[in-house]
Formats: structure tokens, C-alpha cells, sequence
């Protein structure tokens, strides 16, 4: 599994959206990213990439794109 289809799968199990809702997606604009959904999807991401967030970035993850950003500082290049 290439490492998109691993960040696109995190966020489509953790909200329920299609992949073609993921462009553009940011915190709250679906009814399940709220508090606890954020915290579902860094637990999603953090085993999948077998990473530890720092609290800021945990903060800072505010969109899909955003993420793809965090996640390169990391070495998890998406792609």
C-alpha cells in the first residue's frame, strides 16, 4: 500500500467521507472531524506511519492538506 492510499485511508475510516470529498477537507468541515474524530485520525495516522506526533502538530493538523505538510517533517513523504 503506497503511502497516500495509507493517509486517504485514515481519513476515509476515521470521518466516512469518499475519497473524492479528501481535496480541500478541513477540520470541521465534516460533521465527524470534531474533538474526538481529530484525535481518532492522529491515532490512525501515528500507527499506520508508525510515528509519534508532537502536541503542536497534533494542534496544527487543521486540513488535509495541512497534514500531507506535518507528516514530511516526519519522512513520510505522500505520494
Amino acid at each position: 500500500m503506497s503511502s497516500l492510499e495509507m493517509y486517504n485511508n485514515a481519513f476515509k475510516e476515521s470521518f466516512g467521507v469518499e475519497e473524492k470529498e479528501l481535496e480541500g477537507l478541513e477540520y470541521q468541515g465534516v460533521t465527524n472531524w470534531d474533538s474526538v474524530g481529530h484525535m481518532n485520525l492522529i491515532a490512525a495516522l501515528e500507527e499506520s506511519f508508525d510515528i509519534m506526533m508532537d502536541t503542536d502538530d497534533i494542534i496544527d493538523f487543521s486540513s488535509y492538506e495541512k497534514g500531507r505538510e506535518i507528516l514530511a517533517k516526519y519522512g513520510k513523504v505522500i505520494q
